[in-house]
């Protein structure tokens, strides 16, 4: 008798590109039905679908719980305060108007500190840095 692990479904990604990739790598790791992760995540079973075929991304606000049910933050290692901000802003799930609006600052202001376009300067990056000590582990 031959024994072997249960090779992975075809339907298994074979890499982890989206937050959809992650989400059916895990769903099918816990032998779950897409049911069972929209329950989870707060959405109907049509969204999950949608987010693991890539046609669609998960809006902002579903962000935290997707990364309570991964049970790991999907996003790459933030590096400089512009990649750290985004990143702490989408794992809060936050829109960039609620957070700019938290900072005190216009939401054109913190897009552009996002995208590298501008770096904040003086009593911006202590609200900042200071929102990042609090916000994130």
């Amino acid at each position: 008798e031959i024994r072997a692990p249960k090779p992975k479904p075809s339907h298994y990604p074979q890499q982890l590109n989206s937050l959809g990739d992650h989400i059916r790598s895990r769903r099918l790791d816990l032998d779950l039905f897409q049911s069972d992760v929209a329950e989870q995540i707060g959405v109907d079973a049509t969204t999950i679908c949608n987010w693991e075929s890539n046609a669609s991304t998960p809006a902002i606000r579903h962000i935290p719980a997707i990364i309570e049910f991964l049970g790991y933050d999907p996003f790459p290692s933030a590096q400089t305060l512009a990649e750290r901000l985004a990143t702490a802003r989408k794992v809060l799930g936050l829109s960039q108007s609620r957070l700019a609006l938290v900072l005190g600052v216009d939401p054109g202001t913190l897009q552009s500190w996002e995208a590298g376009q501008h770096e904040p300067m003086g009593g911006n990056v202590e609200r900042i840095e200071r929102f990042l000590s609090i916000s994130v582990p």
